[in-house]
């Protein structure tokens, strides 16, 4: 890098290119245009978003495809708020996200100034890991740095970094290249607990190992480890595909299935790695185990919050099993019963099915055609809801969701970012009508971009997860009825492919065409297309 003063908007593109940002979402403004200044200069791509929450979205999308943090830029004001909604789903998923804005250089004494706010910064921490204000280029180089590192060691969230209208503009002398903030550390599990885990083990005869999606950079080693010492296994809806699903002893992504709790009351070990066992984990208020349990975590909150935990270990999934691995004596067999994991996995499909029927037959249908190393972003739509149960992944880290904060409107957008990152590998989004309203203006990007990304587009008509809710509740399902567009011809409008299948067969030849099509198409589905 060349050693000259640019404007500090313009040193903060340089210094992202050196750690590895190739790609910026985000909107330009009046109040942050300075930071447009270096970004072709330090060869980074920008994506333009159409509204600062499909940024958001984006980099969200971009950093669950590559592992690395998605950085987005936005204005003062309306365009911070605007990305509050994706920050705090990246926050509640483990995402590492780092959103740059620009702010007034002061708000104290003068009121009435474009995009004001009382206290941007202080608005943004509440949905993220950490909120500052950098008012130096010396403090705006140290916390870039303080976020990647924190991004690469400690659990992955969001950070905001705001920094004044004045200093961006201000000249600058470059970062210092040779401080790059502290070595990437590692969680290494402690050898004396390794040892109590694997005693465990050797007395279990009932043993469970629940994943994460904190386990999936593991998947290698938990593989090879259940090879030889074969434990059942529960996953998470983000835990799918780390063991995959040719594995017999698989009991999948049914934490929820009420009916799991016996499973878990009869187990002589529980072993959790990588997972909150959160209310959107579990949706009761206890796992159900009544023996021991050992929880692996990288997170210290998330170890010191359960009760009922005999070990904790503050280390990486991936250090946890291969220091398994080393152990030569572990037991090859268990008192589980196979026949018992397949009839709960068929009931648990059964009642999937009949809680929102129609669906499991369309799921199957695309996953017969869905090309391997698909990664696929859904919504908070009834056809994901049934989908996340049903659809075992072959592969970890390839169905993303908007989990915990549970966002409408996340699949379009996140799809984009995810199809940024994996150019010439297929990427689909599936999403509800009433999702896709949140955010269709985003498919514009999409078509701008050329991107080849199948849209499964879901239309019941109706916010039909609420209108259940509150039929269960004995209310009279009102407002969740909305006028729906043309959305074949809307898609059209926006100059993407647009088609609406009447046969499942149909569909997957839809679904083959999208994915060879030089740009988006949108699938446009209806309950009746599953007779």
């Amino acid at each position: 890098m060349a050693q000259e003063h640019r404007p500090l908007g313009a040193q903060i593109s340089h210094m992202l290119k050196e750690r590895g940002v190739d790609v910026i979402f985000g909107i330009p403004g009046v109040h942050n245009q300075e930071m447009y200044r270096g970004i072709e200069e330090a060869g980074i791509t920008h994506v333009l978003a159409r509204h600062e929450q499909g940024a958001g979205f984006m980099a969200d999308g971009y950093a669950r495809a590559t592992g690395k943090p998605g950085v987005a830029y936005v204005i003062t004001g309306p365009g911070l708020c605007n990305i509050m909604t994706p920050m705090g789903q990246a926050y509640s998923d483990s995402v590492p996200m780092l959103v740059i804005s620009s702010c007034l250089d002061e708000v104290a004494a003068t009121r009435g100034q474009l995009h004001q706010m009382k206290d941007q910064r202080a608005a943004a921490e509440t949905v993220c890991d950490w909120s500052e204000e950098a008012r130096t280029p010396q403090a705006a180089y140290a916390l870039i740095n303080r976020a990647f590192a924190q991004m690469q060691t400690q659990r992955p969230r969001p950070k905001h970094i705001q920094v004044p209208i004045a200093a961006l503009q201000a000249q600058a002398a470059p970062h210092d290249a040779t401080d790059m903030g502290p070595p990437v550390g590692q969680m290494q599990a402690d050898g004396q607990q390794l040892a109590e885990v694997a005693k465990l083990i050797g007395q279990a005869r009932r043993p469970l190992l629940v994943l994460g999606g904190g386990a999936s950079e593991a998947a290698s080693e938990i593989r090879s480890l259940l090879a030889r010492c074969p434990m059942p296994v529960f996953t998470s809806y983000a835990g799918r595909g780390i063991v995959g699903p040719d594995f017999p002893w698989l009991f999948g992504s049914a934490l929820a299935r009420p009916d799991s709790a016996s499973v878990f009351e009869s187990a002589d070990l529980v072993i959790t790695v990588g997972s909150e066992l959160a209310e959107v984990d579990l949706w009761r208020p206890q796992l159900g185990h009544r023996a021991a349990m050992v929880r692996v975590d990288i997170d210290a909150e998330v170890l010191a919050a359960q009760a009922g935990t005999t070990l904790r270990l503050q280390a990486r999934a991936k250090s946890f099993f291969a220091g398994l691995l080393a152990v030569d004596n572990l037991p090859s067999a268990f008192d589980w019963v196979l026949e018992d994991v397949s009839k709960a996995r068929a009931r648990w499909h059964a009642q999937t099915d009949a809680e929102r029927p129609g669906i499991v037959p369309i799921c199957d249908a695309l996953r017969a055609v869905v090309p391997a190393d698909t990664m696929i972003y859904s919504d908070m739509t009834q056809f994901a809801y049934v989908a996340k149960e049903v659809w075992d992944m072959d592969r970890p880290g390839h169905w993303h969701h908007p989990y915990g904060f549970g966002t409408l409107g996340y699949a379009t957008p996140a799809a984009i970012g995810g199809a940024v990152a994996r150019r010439g590998k297929p990427t689909m989004a599936i999403i509800g009508d009433y999702g896709f309203h949140y955010t269709c203006q985003e498919l514009g990007v999409a078509v701008e971009l050329g991107l080849s990304l199948p849209i499964i587009l879901w239309d019941n008509g109706k916010l039909k997860e609420i209108e259940d809710s509150m039929v269960r509740a004995q209310i009279a399902p009102n407002a969740v009825v909305a006028r729906n567009p043309d959305f074949v011809k809307l898609a059209e409008a926006f100059g993407a492919q647009a088609v609406a299948p009447g046969s499942l067969a149909d569909l997957q030849s839809a679904v083959t065409q999208a994915f060879a099509a030089q740009g988006p198409t949108l699938i446009y589905l209806t309950p009746d297309i599953a007779g």
